[in-house]
């Protein structure tokens, strides 16, 4: 699978063919732009490194920041003013840049430091990356976990350099900068050097060395050498007091001459960012391609996790590109939290729980377990040393948590965790944090008043109050998940009775339409209160627009009058937009699969492709991607329920590697894409869920439990052109078998 990835998926501004049927009447309010960059990367590693814009907001491209519509260029080609370290991959409205220390390969002056070049000849794969500067210097990356490798082909020059800027930080857009609090770097022998920048309370250390016998090693300040000196120390630096600074590298370059650049990263000082090199890349270190070679090793174990049989090649690399991008993030640095003194694992770039708990952790936690337990113990260290689950975490002081947008959302991952048996947590360790984290902040007014505003965060609580209470129940304290479970009840206070939707409120990135079809622990109640099946499935049939008429998304600088026309839909925001991510499996509790089959059909067809425009909006740290995998598996994650629901998948065959041996989803009537006369796919056939055995026995609901995929097993489906009476009257599980009645609390 690994040759079919393509990271430049995802880096330009959505190109998608016009939509045609059920999804030609969604409308996309958010940016339409995967927002992913194409820079090396290792599987849930903690370093990456790309070529530097300054773009936003990962620093690669030629966009600024956008808050509807199409993006706007603010470079007219791809450029670059050198290459950094640490990226964001697919978030959009994100407040943290990184691009930390800059290199550059020049054959200019120092002065024209920052100056940026148009690329040539830009490649890419999973680990690796590469690009030609307009001063036709040829640049390759890969990287480890901990460390990035960079070779460097210079022509032929009297004075070739290498310039290291360890002041750089953030993005060239407003506000996007990052100043260094303090910082110190110092020349320690031939080719050597180390360095640690304070960059928003944490202290990044590097520690690298470079392949350049014959050339002149000199630290620089302000773009001008410092003769002679081996360090420079900085105690306190102000965006006034800022000046650039770093180490540069300087001598005769033959044509075709190479230099590599060696980087070992820590966020625990300079002596562990060399044994992080030394770690990684051996003593003596290998060259760039031995380091490539072992990456590229590490992502075709990971994709591998997930095979598939048939589609159409284009199918076939959306489908690893997405796998790919589902594996970038979080980013994982054992043993180098800067936080606490203690070793084990340190999660950063949770960018943010609620872009990647319905359908990331999940994936997480059925093909690589002890990563996705490793994310748990660091979330819950998180809570212990800062007082509260974070909703985002970065690799910054403080907890980025964006509580706005969801509370306790950490909470279904570790109920999903707990039911699966998921690594060797301290469960009464981590229920003590579940409960308490559930009172704090807007949880207060929902233990008092049994709502809360904005209203999405009732659901939340009401839903994280579930979570909790299933764990204190399994470690046998029935009096707390007894209270707790009385609690979770109260998601009914977020609804109009009158109308079957949430009720009038502020909502993040949508409306209360976008919001009023999530999968809560009781949807036999949920659907009861909106009328019953019919009723439901109506406001759902008319939220996804069907036989609705086509819209027109926007484009560049959309007006008000267009976008308020848009909202005014209340219409699916496809998949640009979380809250709707598993609206369209809310059909399964109503006993209409076969809708969901349309809806899934529709968004696989029209809303991915490939080439760079390939995605219909942010990636959000590959949550997005890790619903397109699940989505061509014919699954998805509940999460907190510990259950899957099941679809028609787009392939006819697919394997998942899991603790148990293999979780096998194998078809029969399955149809592939018919390619037409010009060689060109038609649109593909819509299928449906005819009948479902699991490990041979009939299969009559339409999910079945984690554990059954955890453990191994057969998934078979049969498949038709027409929808058939099965999954129409047993429904997934809900907390109750009658309407509930209204709470407070």
């Amino acid at each position: 699978m690994i040759n079919d990835v393509d990271p430049f998926i995802g880096t330009a501004a959505t190109a998608l063919p016009p939509a045609d049927g059920l999804a030609a009447a969604w409308w996309f309010p958010k940016p339409l732009v995967g927002n992913t960059h194409p820079g090396a990367t290792s599987p849930l590693g903690m370093v990456s490194a790309c070529a530097y814009s300054g773009a936003y907001p990962t620093g690669y491209g030629r966009y600024d920041k956008g808050t509807e519509g199409l993006p706007e260029e603010i470079f007219p080609t791809q450029q670059a003013s050198g290459f950094t370290h640490f990226q964001q991959s697919g978030t959009g409205a994100i407040r943290k840049y990184y691009n930390y220390v800059r290199v550059t390969p020049m054959v200019q002056p120092l002065d024209d430091l920052g100056e940026a070049w148009p690329l040539h000849e830009e490649s890419a794969e999973a680990g690796y990356y590469a690009a030609t500067l307009d001063t036709g210097i040829r640049c390759e990356l890969t990287v480890g976990e901990k460390v990035a490798v960079h070779r460097y082909t210079f022509p032929e020059s009297g004075s070739a350099r290498l310039v290291v800027d360890l002041s750089c930080g953030g993005l060239a857009i407003d506000h996007g900068r990052t100043v260094p609090l303090r910082a110190q770097v110092e020349s320690i022998g031939h080719g050597r050097a180390q360095g640690t920048v304070v960059m928003e309370g944490v202290p990044l250390s590097v520690y690298l060395e470079v392949s350049s016998p014959d050339w002149r090693q000199m630290l620089w300040y302000d773009r001008r050498l410092v003769e002679g000196g081996t360090r420079l120390d900085f105690d306190s630096i102000r965006q006034t007091t800022l000046r650039p600074f770093g180490l540069l590298f300087m001598g005769r370059a033959l044509a075709g001459q190479t230099v590599e650049v060696r980087l070992g990263f820590s966020l625990r000082g300079c002596e562990q960012a060399r044994e992080n090199l030394r770690r990684e890349c051996g003593e003596p270190t290998p060259s760039f391609d031995t380091v490539r070679a072992g990456t590229g090793a590490r992502w075709a174990d990971h994709l591998d996790r997930v095979r598939v049989e048939g589609g159409t090649p284009a199918r076939r690399t959306v489908f690893a590109t997405a796998m790919y991008h589902a594996l970038i993030k979080p980013c994982f640095g054992d043993d180098e939290s800067p936080f606490w003194p203690t070793s084990g694992p340190f999660a950063f770039d949770v960018c943010t729980m609620w872009d990647i708990y319905k359908t990331q952790i999940p994936l997480m936690t059925a093909i690589v377990p002890d990563r996705a337990a490793d994310l748990l113990e660091s979330l819950i260290r998180v809570c212990e040393e800062e007082g509260n689950f974070p909703i985002g975490y970065r690799m910054a002081r403080g907890a980025d948590r964006f509580f706005r947008q969801a509370s306790a959302l950490a909470h279904t991952a570790l109920a999903d965790a707990h039911a699966t048996g998921l690594g060797r947590l301290d469960w009464s360790w981590a229920l003590v944090h579940m409960e308490a984290d559930l009172r704090r902040l807007y949880g207060e007014n929902f233990r008092d008043d049994g709502v809360v505003h904005p209203i999405t965060h009732t659901l939340d609580l009401a839903y994280g109050h579930h979570c909790t209470a299933r764990v204190a129940r399994a470690l046998g304290d029935h009096g707390l998940a007894d209270d707790l479970e009385a609690r979770s009840h109260q998601w009914v206070n977020a609804f109009d009775p009158a109308s079957g939707l949430l009720l009038d409120s502020e909502y993040y990135e949508g409306g209360k339409w976008n919001y009023s079809f999530r999968l809560l622990h009781d949807m036999r109640a949920r659907i009861a209160l909106a009328g019953g099946d019919d009723g439901f499935v109506a406001m759902l049939d008319a939220f996804f627009g069907f036989g609705a008429p086509a819209v027109t998304q926007p484009g560049l600088h959309p007006p008000p009058a267009e976008m308020a026309a848009g909202y005014a839909l209340n219409r699916f925001e496809g998949l640009n937009n979380e809250p709707d991510m598993e609206a369209p499996w809310a059909y399964h509790y109503a006993g209409r699969p076969d809708r969901t089959a349309d809806v899934v059909h529709a968004a696989l067809t029209w809303q991915f492709g490939t080439g760079a425009g390939g995605m219909p909006g942010n990636d959000d740290s590959g949550g997005l991607s890790s619903w397109y995998v699940w989505a061509s598996l014919g699954l998805f994650p509940v999460a907190g329920q510990s259950l899957f629901l099941v679809n028609a998948p787009a392939f006819a065959r697919a394997v998942l590697r899991v603790d148990g041996g293999e979780f096998v989803i194998e078809t029969t009537g399955h149809r592939e894409t018919p390619i037409g006369a010009d060689g060109i796919a038609e649109t593909p056939p819509a299928q449906y869920v005819q009948s479902a055995t699991l490990n041979g026995r009939p299969c009559e609901t339409t999910h079945i439990s984690a554990s059954d995929v955890h453990r191994g097993g057969v998934l078979h489906l049969e498949l038709g052109p027409e929808p058939s009476a099965w999954g129409r009257s047993a429904r997934p599980p809900s907390l109750s078998d009658a309407p509930a009645a209204r709470a407070r609390g």
